[in-house]
């Protein structure tokens, strides 16, 4: 299973929304009425599931699911 395969069905499980709406492009808060708490419990799940450390600043950045699975790649 990809990156993007894994961070969806998360997202889709903690949010409560269909998996198949999302995609890479998802924003995460506009698209999915996610709040600040939602944002700290997805980001607390994915540091558990893929073992990576997510720093307060890189969150920020994060947008788009896309955002989400990049810096997952990237720092595996």
């Amino acid at each position: 299973m990809d990156t993007f395969e894994r961070v969806r069905e998360l997202l889709a499980e903690q949010l409560d929304i269909d998996e198949e709406k999302i995609t890479m492009d998802s924003d995460i808060l506009e698209d999915f009425e996610a709040d600040s708490l939602d944002v700290v419990d997805m980001v607390m799940t994915l540091e558990d599931e893929f073992g990576v450390e997510i720093p307060d600043e890189d969150i920020e950045n994060f947008h788009t699911v896309g955002d989400v699975v990049r810096f997952i790649d990237d720092n595996l």
